[in-house]
């Protein structure tokens, strides 16, 4: 049974016209260093904890910090009308259209804008990672007005995130959806950043200081690399995008 839990301290926020940015491990571990960016750079506020039966049934210590917290959060910050889920454990797919339903009325009530993060393998290179973005009902609009490029080629997500927009799609709940190219073996702090620089930051409207997510790949790289492998174990239950062509 999927549930919402709301703290008691966080009851009281606050949110007028809210995006909702998703941040469940998937390849290059791109939207959760994006999620854990947003959350750390604002200081958000721990709203609410999910729970799940297909969640892994752990619990998580951070260091130098006495609280022991549920594995899937939600985060806030009134200032900037943001909401984050936080994972910091793999999902499957299953879990996600759990994660989903429960989310559902709070995103209604909220008339919150979700935004579903993913990226793309593709091989290492000097060059900046391509970005593209496309939406389910309202969320077209909000990608078109934000001058987010659109795909240039057909593809399809699968894992947690394809489980969240195919939700999306079948409730005809407006939606956001950004792949961004991914290094496929370690986390990619460089692919992050472009998902928040050029995806995020113009279709809310905000500006997230990114400059040390490059200046910390390193430490970065070494402090999710132990989730990264569980994720590649993890095969179709891995969120990402991939190609598959016209014909199939």
């Amino acid at each position: 049974m999927a549930q919402l839990d709301v703290l008691t301290d966080a009851a009281d926020v606050s949110l007028t016209d809210p995006s909702l940015v998703e941040g469940l491990p998937g390849i290059g571990l791109v939207g959760k260093i994006a999620a854990d960016h947003l959350v750390a750079e604002f200081d958000m506020t721990h709203y609410a904890n999910v729970h799940c039966e297909t969640i892994p049934a752990v619990a998580v210590y951070e260091e130098s910090d006495p609280t022991v917290q549920s594995p899937v959060r939600v985060y806030t910050d009134d200032e900037h009308d943001l909401a984050v889920l936080q994972s910091d454990v793999p999902i499957d797919p299953e879990a996600a259209t759990e994660v989903a339903t429960c989310l559902s009325t709070f995103i209604d009530e909220t008339a919150m804008i979700p935004i579903y993060l993913s990226g793309v393998p593709r091989e290492k290179a000097e060059t900046v990672p391509s970005l593209y973005g496309f939406g389910v009902s309202g969320g077209v609009n909000r990608v078109q007005q934000a001058d987010i490029d659109l795909p240039d080629e057909t593809g399809v997500i699968s894992g947690p995130t394809g489980a969240l927009l195919n939700d999306a799609v079948v409730s005809n709940r407006d939606a956001i959806g950004l792949v961004v190219e991914s290094d496929p073996q370690f986390p990619d702090p460089e692919a992050a950043r472009v998902l928040i620089s050029d995806g995020i930051e113009p279709l809310i409207d905000i500006d997230v200081p990114v400059d040390d997510l490059v200046d910390r790949t390193e430490q970065i790289r070494e402090a999710k690399e132990r989730l990264a492998k569980r994720m590649q174990e993890g095969g179709e239950e891995s969120t990402q995008a991939r190609p598959i062509g016209m014909y199939q």
